[in-house]
Order: C-alpha cells, then sequence, then structure tokens
C-alpha cells in the first residue's frame, strides 16, 4: 500500500488521537488536511487499554466519552488525616483510552479526510518535501506514507539527558465490591497511608464510578519499578486492610511507567518530522499528567496546520515550571523532602482550584510566590543550590 497525505501521525495513544480529532475538524474557512494516522496493529507494539485523568472547567471536547467526572477531591496524610476540598469552576475527569478511540473512529468515519491504517512503523526518513513513512500491517505487507507533515507520538527506547529521574509507576484494579463501599462523589487523589519507600513517595488512589465499581490504584515515585507480585501485594494491603472493601472482585488491571524527568525532550527530529504527546515533553515533571500538556500541544499543532504555519509543537510546560519542577524532583530524590507532609500540607493550605492551575501550569508569577510560602523552604533552597552541579544522565526505558 502507498498512500500520499499532508500529514501522517504515527501512534494512536492519547496524542496521535486528540491531533487526528482536531484535524478531522477544521476550523471554518480552513481547507482539509488530508490525513492519515498509523496505528499499530493488535500483537505486543499496541499499548494495553489505560486510564487519563484531567481537569478543566466546565464543558470539554471529550465529555460525551468519560467514564465519570468530580468536583471533590481528597488527600489523606500518612497519619490518616483527610483533607477533602471542592474544585469548583474545574471537574477532575477519566477517560478510557477505548472510549478516546471509539470517539476517534467515529469522527474518521464521517471525515473524508481523514483516515486510519493499521501498521506498525519502523522507518520515518526525510525527502526533499517531506518525509516518507515506512510500516508493515499484521500479514506484514509494506505500507508507504508521503507526507508533508510527520508527527510521531511513539514512546522513547531512551529519555534525554538529565539530572534527576523518578519514574511514577503504578498498577490498578477495576473492582466491584458487595456492599456499597465507594463515595461517588469524591476522588481519594493522594492516600498517603500506604508503606513509604526509603526515597520518594506511595500512596493509594481512587476512582468510584459508582457505590460499588472503582479504580484502586497503588503508585510510587521512586527510582525503581516493582514486580507484578509486590504491585498486587500492596493493591491487597491497601484495599482490604486500608480502605476495608470487604468482599470484592477485580474486574480488569492496568499498569505502568511514567517518567518525571527534568530532561529536555526533542521536538524536532528532521525538518519536516516532529514528535508530540510525551516522548516530546507533555509530562508535567512534578505530577506525571500528560492529558492536559498533550491537548496544549496538539491545539497548537492543529491551529498552525490548519493556518499554514511551521508546526512546531510548542513546549507544553513554561520555562519557570519546568526550574520548579526539577527542583522538587531533586528534593525529592535526594530525600530532603518529605513528600507526603509536602503534597498534604499543600492541599490543606492552598485553595484547591488554584493549587490545580498550579500543577497544571497556569499561575502568575505572584500565585507562585504565594504558593511558595507553604514550600519547605531550607529543603527546597539546598535543592535549588545543588541542581546546577548534578550530572545529567541518559536512562533506558523498560
Amino acid at each position: 500500500m502507498d498512500l500520499k497525505a499532508d500529514v501522517a501521525v504515527v501512534g494512536a495513544g492519547a496524542a496521535g488521537l486528540s491531533l487526528l480529532l482536531r484535524l478531522a475538524r477544521p476550523p471554518a474557512g480552513a481547507a482539509p488536511l488530508h490525513t492519515v494516522l498509523l496505528a499499530a496493529p493488535p500483537g505486543p507494539a499496541r499499548a494495553a487499554p489505560r486510564t487519563w485523568c484531567f481537569w478543566e472547567p466546565g464543558g470539554g471536547p471529550y465529555d460525551e466519552a468519560l467514564a465519570a467526572s468530580w468536583q471533590l477531591l481528597r488527600v489523606r496524610g500518612t497519619d490518616g488525616t483527610a483533607v477533602t476540598a471542592a474544585i469548583e469552576p474545574l471537574r477532575y475527569k477519566m477517560l478510557r483510552s477505548d472510549a478516546l478511540e471509539a470517539l476517534t473512529a467515529r469522527e474518521v468515519a464521517a471525515a473524508a479526510c481523514v483516515s486510519r491504517v493499521e501498521a506498525a512503523v519502523d522507518r520515518i526518513a526525510p525527502t526533499p518535501h517531506g518525509a516518507l513513512v515506512r510500516a508493515r500491517d499484521a500479514d506484514g505487507d509494506t505500507v508507504t506514507v508521503h507526507a508533508r507533515w510527520v508527527f510521531d507520538s511513539r514512546p522513547l527506547a531512551r529519555l534525554p539527558p538529565a539530572r534527576t529521574t523518578l519514574l511514577q509507576h503504578f498498577r490498578g484494579w477495576f473492582v466491584r465490591t458487595a456492599r456499597p463501599v465507594f463515595e461517588p462523589r469524591v476522588v481519594e487523589l493522594m492516600d498517603f497511608r500506604t508503606p513509604q519507600p526509603a526515597r520518594g513517595l506511595s500512596f493509594g488512589y481512587v476512582l468510584p464510578v459508582g457505590p460499588h465499581e472503582a479504580l484502586v490504584e497503588y503508585t510510587e515515585f521512586s527510582g525503581r519499578v516493582l514486580g507484578r507480585a509486590e504491585y498486587d501485594r500492596a493493591l491487597r494491603h491497601y484495599a482490604e486492610r486500608v480502605i476495608g472493601l470487604g468482599d470484592y472482585e477485580v474486574t480488569a488491571c492496568e499498569q505502568g511507567v511514567i517518567p518525571m524527568t527534568d530532561a529536555d525532550f526533542a521536538r524536532q527530529t528532521a525538518p519536516s518530522v516532529f514528535r508530540i504527546g510525551a516522548c516530546a515533553g507533555a509530562t508535567r515533571p512534578s505530577t506525571g499528567y500528560t492529558f492536559s500538556g498533550v491537548q496544549r500541544q496538539t491545539s497548537a499543532v492543529a491551529a498552525a496546520l490548519h493556518s499554514g504555519r511551521h508546526p512546531l509543537p510548542p513546549r507544553p510546560h513554561s520555562a519557570r515550571a519546568r526550574l520548579m519542577d526539577a527542583v522538587l524532583l531533586h528534593a525529592l530524590h535526594g530525600g530532603r523532602l518529605d513528600g507526603p507532609a509536602f503534597f498534604t500540607r499543600l492541599f490543606g493550605r492552598v485553595p484547591a482550584p488554584l493549587l490545580l492551575r498550579f500543577l497544571d501550569g497556569r499561575t502568575s508569577l505572584p500565585e507562585d510566590l504565594g504558593i511558595g510560602a507553604h514550600v519547605p523552604v531550607a529543603a527546597m533552597l539546598a535543592s535549588a543550590l545543588t541542581l546546577p552541579f548534578a550530572p545529567r544522565r541518559t536512562l533506558p526505558l523498560a
């Protein structure tokens, strides 16, 4: 199969699907762009189903596909002290990857300018007028796409050099309980009543979709991932001994690793080839949240393409936000900062809508300074002073 396109999008994760949706909905007056999405066929190259969470005000472009949304968040300290906060006018939203894929499939079916091809990409090569994408479909046949612009969202095999890298790694169970134990209106955002690692932190995370059903996760920010048996042991302890689910069944599982790093991610690899999504720095280093950064990045790319401008993906997070995150990661990694106490204190002292805007990089300098009054100054200052002398190292990704 040999195709020609204005735009080729490689990868059908959050970034690839978000960009495809925006290109399938050109603004009034904009010429449609012939776009091809190259998605890995069923098999080891295709990512497992996963859940994305994010916050935004009011309605949003993905509301019809949401699994649930909430306006109350709760953080619990290691001693069980709870802080429950309303986040109006924001909503905390849960989107499953299969629902986003279904939404995209409907848009693709309705848009003559957009198509999807199931093939695993093995090479992207620059050409005089764009780039050539070479892939293989499920039968092993070659698929080539000649495109003016290519946007690659595939995960990196190796992280760029960084002074500090922590891994946010987690395993979650979708559970159904015999009795109503969950509060459907409240997300347990961080429950620190879990055994804490020597460096970093751990917490439970509960997304209730009803009184009997929820996604229950065990999450760590640390330097190494765990084995499946270790995750399941931690989940069983949290589900049974900490939150007391009683009789329950596990209906599905998900597991993942998100690098939290101060690395500088390349956004362009050839004159017409760009990266988007987590591989282009969309993940917020201090939290691991990626979906909102992906939306800012793909929105800007689509706007540039529709207006005929050069579509270099922007950095989703400001220089100030990246610097603050680098200092925080260095403090956590160096053991200077008590992570559970730090996050519990922030949620207890800073209004939740303001704090969420801060975590999303949408606050002003005066607001940042006001929030900074609630952080442990000595630990953060020591980390800020030693950070410039930390060597940058390159780490592989499992």
